[in-house]
């Protein structure tokens, strides 16, 4: 069958548009993979800590086993986004990671600190990081809910999109919620127990391996 005239071009123009389609569904290009050895910072609060747990139990130790990266647990037990903002500079001219992962802004919601209070200091630990020449990746805290907890179905607060966005970082944003949405992974109503920890590093992994920086041992 003959084509008709002129519609060569616009089957080529349409086969081209397909063609970027298919490219940005595939996802943004990877990040280079973090090798083993290399130092990494959880920066947060009693969830990055493991309240309730030791610090052999809690998810940044479980995530080194995992990668082979030497993850420093920079968690603090009631901590603010303004109080880790304060220890963020001894902690990276000490350690020097390449890497930090931020779990910050769950003591801001329970404390009803404005949440353009979390978002400025959200965004100062970010750019402080990059200075640094450090990798960020925000953590989603969920809101606090005693429906969501009812219904076991909490969902991260919207300004960790709305400062993932603005700083062009990647976010883990139900890796926690889906955590503390399941009463036998908490040992409290606030933090996950020993299999929470568990199911939360792996979790973490996951998303980090999507974005590029872990990889399979």
């Amino acid at each position: 069958m003959s084509i008709p005239f002129g519609a060569q071009p616009v089957r080529q123009l349409l086969l081209l548009f397909a063609a970027i389609l298919l490219t940005a569904a595939c996802g943004k290009i990877k990040e280079e993979a973090i090798p083993p050895g290399s130092v990494v910072l959880a920066l947060g609060d009693s969830l990055t800590e493991g309240a309730g747990v030791t610090r052999e139990e809690a998810w940044p130790n479980l995530l080194a086993g995992k990668t082979g990266w030497v993850v420093i647990n920079g968690g603090v037990s009631g901590n603010t986004s303004d109080d880790a903002l304060r220890r963020l500079p001894g902690l990276l001219e000490e350690h020097a990671p390449v890497l930090v992962l931020v779990t910050l802004g769950g003591n801001d919601m329970l404390r009803h600190l404005p949440p353009q209070e979390t978002v400025s200091n959200l965004e100062k630990i970010i750019s402080m990081i990059k200075a640094h020449g450090a990798k960020p990746v925000l953590l989603a805290t969920p809101n606090p809910s005693l429906m969501g907890a009812v219904f076991q179905q909490l969902s991260a607060a919207d300004f960790y999109q709305q400062v993932a966005d603005a700083q062009k970082v990647p976010l883990i944003r139900d890796a926690i919620a889906d955590v503390l949405s399941a009463p036998q992974l908490k040992g409290d109503p606030l933090h996950p127990n020993a299999g929470g920890h568990v199911l939360l590093s792996e979790k973490i992994f996951e998303e980090l391996k999507s974005i590029g920086y872990a990889r399979q041992l």
